[in-house]
């Protein structure tokens, strides 16, 4: 039996979500990818609700390249890239609070889930929370395995999954592109420090 989800992800001119390769500064540039994940869930809720139209400074109807890179600059205080990244999901939680914070929005909450729990908890997470229309940002580090090279020590967002009898893919978003992964292959990266995702969670759903 097969179960999938793929939420309804916005384009900007053409291609899904934002680019950190869009960003002028050469820090976010290299290393904005925690607050790019932070603006494509802002801009995403935005287009979804009307009680988070204060997340988005722009217009959500009319996105645009020049205000992405207008609004990674206004996250970038909040999730400002460091020398070994924003690599604790605590610290990903902080700076997304002290930014709605400074929009004068209070709709949301943050649950950290460390991908050290185990796989079955973890994958639960994922699809409930894409299951209740919200995106998921992921932090992977370190991975034993090659092929998630281009995702190592990097934040990007989940915007669907795919579960036939427990095999799980998920569709990344990262960089204006796609990309669907198994998730379990994902949880196991055979390190003993591990990511995590970010559950999203409007106040009035709780």
């Amino acid at each position: 039996m097969t179960r999938k989800k793929v939420l309804d992800y916005f384009t900007i001119e053409g291609t899904p979500g934002g680019c950190q390769d869009w960003l002028p500064e050469w820090d976010m540039n290299m290393g904005g990818c925690a607050a790019v994940t932070a603006c494509d869930t802002c801009i995403f809720l935005s287009r979804l609700d009307e009680k988070f139209w204060s997340l988005y400074p722009f217009d959500p109807a009319s996105l645009s390249r020049s205000d992405f890179v207008k609004f990674a600059s206004i996250m970038k205080p909040f999730l400002t890239p460091r020398y070994h990244g924003i690599d604790f999901l605590e610290t990903y939680i902080c700076g997304f609070y002290d930014y709605l914070r400074s929009v004068g929005n209070s709709s949301l909450m943050f649950e950290g889930v460390s991908g050290s729990v185990s796989y079955e908890n973890f994958s639960r997470a994922v699809m409930s929370q894409i299951d209740r229309d919200f995106p998921v940002p992921f932090l992977l580090l370190n991975h034993h395995d090659i092929k998630f090279n281009d995702f190592e020590w990097h934040w990007f967002n989940l915007a669907g999954y795919e579960d036939t009898d427990g095999d799980v893919s998920v569709l990344t978003v990262t960089y204006s592109q796609y990309r669907w992964l198994n998730l379990r292959e994902l949880h196991d990266t055979h390190n003993e420090r591990k990511g995590g995702v970010i559950l999203v969670k409007s106040r009035e759903l709780i």
